[in-house]
């Protein structure tokens, strides 16, 4: 058929979704069934992604592979689909590291084993259908140029999220009735605290939505949620934002992306969500679905709204550098190796943020090159750790001691996992971090200086966490451990295998991310400051 094009956005979304019905669909007797059809999705999501990948032109025009067809005419909704540098790199984050987490949590809905019966119905196929509808409203909000499309998927992909926490809980210490009733109190409570707080930054995000068609309805005569019709309206003057209307809808956006992000002091629910999940959905939360927050804030805020967005960097920068410090402070003294995990990932927010609003091109392609980056390296040190805490049955870090002595393979890759975490030089992080750090001190010297702390104090939390669990002599309980399997190695090896490619030749991601940081700017009427040259330099020159 003539003037046909391949939706290949909607089928690399549609896919996961078809997936998780499929799934779904599975006999519940069937367990080994749902697993392998899960993951046969989740590799062809990746290798639609791919091709996605591989189709996208950073020399080309701003959003490629578009699509847009008319859905609710009357206010003015469409179904409009389209990627720029940043959102293909997210695309592919996702799809590389769903397959990983399906790996990873094999059997974290298999029947308990031993004297404790299983007293509730965990559905195998349930927790991996939950997995892929999660990659497809992932997927598909990273693609969306239509706010209300947008935001339709940013508030459900809350509800299988939910159902993971609260449903399918980290089993680890549940050695009895009672102990197992207050597990399940503990999973409630964060499932329920993580839907909350989002719901209520997603209800001010309506508001705000609202706000912004009928502004467009007002000038525009036609009220509408494309993102590239109102930046070309507001390019050619047909569209005007009184001061007051741009900063009170950037809030109502920015309310709701600060939350999911998670960004001081909107991160309370993380702590709790991570540490009650099991590790596969606690990589799902951070590396995953926290993403499409700090992605929002380029696409939407910055974008829609370039006045009020830089009217507000100056508090959202010391916001920023509070979560960086507030975060790893806490990390230091937490007892809980997820729950450490959870306060690093909130500081890795604090440096990914501030290089957004810090903007400058080294600071936001820095930021973009961090979702990316921290997606992985904490993909790598939470799975190795949930393969430690389900060998232990317990996350407390004094229940552990001497792992390296029983198992050195698990123990050297939770050691990579770790600097990867602090952004040891030579791997992936680390260029990530210093591009951020280096954008933020030209336009912003003290808050720059203030974000380095942060990285102090990550080798401090990182390093006496090695030192805890896998140093020293062998505790009772360490003993027997067995070390990585070979499904487990399957999990590790890749991320770690990156986490090094990055490190030393991250080109293939700038070269993509580059450009469309560049357009950002562009929205914002921002360049990168000068270099100040002091009056004896230029004695010197002369």
């Amino acid at each position: 058929m003539s003037g046909f094009t391949f939706p290949l956005l909607t089928v690399t979304a549609a896919v996961p979704a078809i997936g998780a019905i499929a799934t779904a669909a599975v006999p519940a007797a069937r367990r080994t069934a749902a697993k392998w059809l899960a993951l046969a999705f989740s590799v062809a999501t990746l290798a639609l992604a791919a091709v996605v990948t591989g189709r996208f032109s950073p020399g080309g025009a701003r959003y490629q592979l578009t699509e847009s067809h008319a859905w609710i005419r009357d206010f003015g909704v469409r179904y409009e689909l389209g990627v720029d540098g940043i959102a293909v790199v997210l695309i592919l984050l996702t799809a590389v590291l769903v397959p990983f987490v399906m790996l990873a949590g094999w059997h974290d809905a298999d029947p308990l084993e031993g004297p404790v019966p299983n007293r509730r119905w965990r559905p195998t196929n349930g927790f991996f259908a939950l997995i892929l509808a999660v990659e497809a409203m992932v997927v598909i909000s990273f693609e969306a140029t239509d706010v209300f499309l947008f935001y339709i998927f940013f508030e459900a992909m809350l509800v299988p999220m939910y159902f993971l926490i609260g449903g399918f809980g980290d089993r680890a210490g549940a050695t009895g009735d009672d102990a197992e009733e207050q597990d399940a109190r503990q999973r409630t409570y964060a499932a329920v605290k993580f839907l909350l707080y989002n719901l209520v930054g997603g209800l001010i995000m309506l508001a705000a939505v609202i706000g912004l068609y009928a502004v467009t309805a007002r000038q525009l005569g036609t009220g509408t949620f494309s993102l590239p019709e109102i930046l070309r309206a507001r390019a050619d003057g047909r569209l005007h934002f009184s001061t007051s209307s741009e900063r009170w809808i950037f809030l109502g956006f920015f309310f709701a992306f600060a939350v999911k992000a998670p960004l001081w002091p909107l991160h309370t629910w993380l702590p709790n969500a991570m540490t009650e999940a099991t590790a596969p959905v606690a990589v799902l939360i951070t590396a995953v679905v926290d993403k499409v927050g700090t992605f929002a804030m380029l696409r939407y805020c910055l974008q829609l709204f370039p006045e009020a967005s830089k009217w507000a960097t100056p508090v959202i920068a010391v916001l920023a550098v509070i979560g960086i410090l507030y975060g790893a402070l806490l990390a230091v003294g937490q007892r809980d190796i997820k729950r450490l995990i959870a306060y690093a990932s909130i500081s890795h927010f604090g440096f990914i943020i501030l290089g957004i609003f810090a903007m400058t091109s080294q600071a936001q392609s820095g930021a973009t090159l961090y979702m990316v980056n921290h997606g992985i390296s904490t993909a790598a040190l939470l799975l190795v750790a949930g393969f430690l805490i389900t060998r232990r049955g317990s996350r407390r870090i004094a229940d552990f001691g001497g792992v390296q002595k029983v198992a050195p393979v698990l123990a050297g890759t939770f050691l990579i996992g770790g600097l990867a975490t602090l952004s040891l030089p030579g791997l992936a992080p680390f260029v990530s971090e210093f591009l951020v750090l280096v954008g933020t001190f030209t336009r912003y010297p003290v808050l720059g200086i203030l974000a380095t702390v942060g990285i102090v104090l990550a080798a401090l939390y990182v390093l006496v966490l090695y030192q805890r669990t896998m140093t020293g002599p062998v505790k009772a309980g360490i003993e027997g451990m067995k070390d990585l399997k070979v499904r487990e190695l399957l999990v590790v090896a890749p991320l770690i295998a990156l986490l090094l490619f990055l490190g030393v030749y991250p080109k293939p991601l700038t070269d993509v991310i580059n450009p469309a940081v560049k357009d950002t700017l562009s929205d914002v009427h921002r360049t990168d400051p000068a270099p100040q040259i002091n009056a004896v330099a230029k004695e010197t020159a002369k």
